[in-house]
């Protein structure tokens, strides 16, 4: 046993009561809600959670996924601009009124999209990523898919639920919380729109305010998304950050827009106050290698640990590594050289494979006869 060379990430794991879902009634104002943990997924509570709804303008969560994926693989560009069409012109609720033929770069509309739950920029960039905004949504099931968001289906970029189709436009809090989780978490430039209260586009001209009041009014807020139709309801997948951990709390179905602010502050207070983000110091590991190039090799954790911790047990976490007493060469980087586990007390709540950080080749037959040589030359002198 020895101590860990780097610091070892360990994140905030579950493994009390509250991990329990359902096991705090919070009475949350909505049809349906969810609490999850944006760097594991975790589930810290759930109240109808894959009922199915209209989640009107909240489905632009998935569009502003789609345009970032995008612009992450290279597909487009922030400076792009986008062509405003008639379709995209004619969308109504909230909109920035774009004119056809009105140009605007993609980073106005998505600062639009984000600030403004702007429909016509919306199916303007669903256009310019897919050609069509009937292409953009075939894009957008595949991806629910992939989530695996199984209580989803989408047939349209903006959530408007003014046509017969819209009626099996449908999706659940913990889809929602899904697609969340996968913007905020591996698309992080989102943020720069996502976080802003008021702005402009149009030069100046167009001014922007944000639909979601918790950016302006809720410590660590980061975004998200707001949503309301007569048929939806007020809904609100919201994310906030406090020391390190991200959290997406999502309502829908409630009464006033007062209910969904007051409900995802509700749970996301829930969610700071009984977790907790711990990063226990730890010291250099390594295994020695004999006939190796090096006299010993790295011992390093095969990925980043994330584990969920209640508050109450922060103190108690430590970290038990057990490790090879020698290696022979050749050394594979990723060879596994030992175990890590991570433990609450004396409760391991995970482990995890040690391995060598680099490669280390064998000696060569001339390399030790060169090393006798040294070591002669070294004993005459």
């Amino acid at each position: 046993m020895r101590g860990l060379s780097i610091a070892l990430l360990v994140c905030l794991v579950l493994v009390m009561l509250p991990v329990s879902v359902g096991a705090v009634d919070m009475q949350i104002p909505a049809k349906s809600a969810l609490l999850m943990d944006i760097a594991t997924g975790t589930v810290l509570y759930e109240q109808n959670a894959h009922e199915k709804l209209a989640p009107a303008s909240v489905t632009k969560v998935m569009t502003m996924l789609l345009i970032m994926e995008a612009i992450d693989a290279g597909k487009i560009g922030w400076n792009d601009t986008v062509i405003a069409s008639e379709a995209a012109a004619a969308k109504g609720g909230s909109q920035i009124y774009l004119k056809v033929g009105e140009s605007m770069s993609v980073t106005d509309m998505v600062k639009s999209i984000a600030v403004s739950s702007a429909n016509d920029c919306a199916c303007a960039m669903a256009e310019h990523i897919a050609g069509s905004e009937t292409g953009f949504v075939e894009l957008m099931n595949k991806r629910a898919a992939e989530l695996g968001m199984n209580d989803t289906h989408f047939v349209n970029c903006t959530g408007l639920d003014d046509d017969p189709a819209a009626k099996e436009h449908l999706t659940s809090a913990y889809d929602i919380a899904v697609m969340s989780r996968e913007l905020m978490k591996n698309h992080p430039d989102i943020q720069k729109f996502t976080t802003i209260w008021m702005d402009t586009v149009r030069n100046g001209s167009f001014g922007l305010s944000n639909t979601n009041k918790l950016v302006r009014f809720y410590p660590g807020a980061t975004g998200l998304k707001t949503g309301f139709t007569s048929a939806a309801g007020y809904c609100l997948s919201a994310t906030a950050q406090r020391n390190g951990m991200g959290l997406v709390a999502v309502v829908m179905g409630c009464e006033t827009s007062q209910q969904r602010f007051g409900a995802c502050k509700q749970l996301l207070d829930y969610g700071f106050a009984n977790y907790a983000l711990v990063s226990p110091e730890t010291e250099a590991l390594s295994v020695p290698v004999k006939l190796g190039t090096v006299d010993a090799v790295a011992a390093v954790p095969q990925e980043a640990v994330q584990l969920l911790v209640d508050k109450a047990q922060v103190n108690q976490v430590r970290i038990h590594t057990e490790l090879e007493e020698f290696v022979n060469a050749p050394v594979s980087k990723g060879q596994r050289l030992g175990t890590l586990s991570v433990l609450v007390g004396e409760q391991t709540i995970s482990q995890m494979p040690l391995v060598a950080a680099e490669a280390v080749p064998r000696l060569t037959w001339s390399d030790l006869f060169l090393m006798v040589l040294r070591k002669l030359a070294m004993a005459k002198g």
